[in-house]
């Protein structure tokens, strides 16, 4: 049966409880938003292993920390632009610094957070979390994907940061699908160039890849899901093997994954790359469909990546 397009937030929400189930020592803290990141899912079941801070950012990632201190798997949860920006500090020095074993993890990331407009959202959150000593940063492209990134981000220790969305994502990933942090997930060959996406953007290239065959123009896709550690064999055999690449993502243009696949490309593999993304500018009220194209996140402008990236290939 083909599953419809559902908000990842919602994967991460199921998959909190089921993973409670059979770990006693996972909490979550909340800056009483868990009705929007689902932690609620947790809340209901594990009450007692549940904290609501209220609106105090700072106290829901300094709580996790103490928390995690003791022992215990904590999940620290709100919109990712109230964690990732207001409790920066917190998740610097409580966390990573201490490197303790406390996951972030936020709803409402990228454009698509919709009609909540420019206050909410967050379009910095991959730069400012992959610069950060011991984080991992993970964006899941669906909701299947985002209950298999849950369970791998509770079993690892450390900090980690996910993004999850507010948004129906299209489902193109399957259960039985293997998810590896650090490892990119081929999700089409192709050997002309190769599309180097995360999150929704992953659904936009394999549309902008499926337009282009008939240019007889062949598109290898990467789902990039490990924004950090990034998987830097993918990329370079991406390089060597397709000769030009296009990043695409749901974040500035300045230091995402775009940043992160230019850091790989530089140092081992030098080939022409171009980046879809947000361009320096804030975002605005509007539906998450209506967004996209205005701030040109849809298939026909990584079609456009590219052609301008194929014009440069050698």
């Amino acid at each position: 049966m083909e599953l419809r397009p559902t908000p990842t937030r919602d994967g991460f929400g199921e998959e909190l409880v089921a993973l409670g189930k059979t770990n006693p020592n996972i909490v979550v803290t909340s800056g009483d938003l868990e009705d929007a990141t689902r932690a609620e899912y947790f809340k209901k079941e594990f009450p007692d292993r549940f904290f609501n801070l209220g609106i105090t950012e700072q106290d829901v990632v300094g709580t996790a920390a103490g928390l995690s201190a003791q022992g215990y798997v904590a999940f620290a949860t709100s919109f990712a632009v109230f964690l990732t920006n207001r409790a920066y500090d917190m998740i610097r020095l409580d966390v990573c610094y201490n490197n303790c074993n406390v996951k972030v993890v936020c709803s409402h990331g990228g454009i698509t957070v919709g009609e909540d407009g420019a206050s909410a959202q967050c379009l910095e959150d991959f730069a400012i979390m992959r610069v950060l000593p011991n984080m991992r940063v993970i964006c899941p492209v669906d909701y299947l994907q985002a209950k298999a990134a849950t369970r791998a981000i509770a079993e690892e220790f450390g900090p980690f940061y996910m993004r999850t969305s507010r948004a129906a994502f299209p489902i193109i990933t399957k259960d039985s699908d293997p998810f590896v942090i650090g490892k990119a997930q081929l999700m089409r060959p192709g050997k002309d160039v190769t599309v180097i996406a995360c999150g929704v953007m992953v659904s936009e290239a394999l549309s902008a890849a499926e337009k282009l065959k008939s240019e007889r123009v062949d598109v290898r896709v990467i789902n990039m899901h490990t924004i950090k550690p990034i998987d830097v064999e993918a990329i370079k055999k991406a390089a060597q093997e397709t000769g030009a690449i296009v990043s695409a993502e749901e974040h500035q243009m300045t230091g995402g994954l775009g940043s992160a696949v230019a850091e790989v490309l530089g140092q081992h593999a030098p080939v022409p790359l171009e980046v879809v993304g947000i361009k320096d500018t804030f975002g605005e009220s509007g539906s998450p469909s209506q967004l996209l194209v205005a701030y040109g996140l849809k298939d026909m402008n990584i079609v456009e990546a590219i052609k301008k990236v194929l014009r440069r290939k050698k």
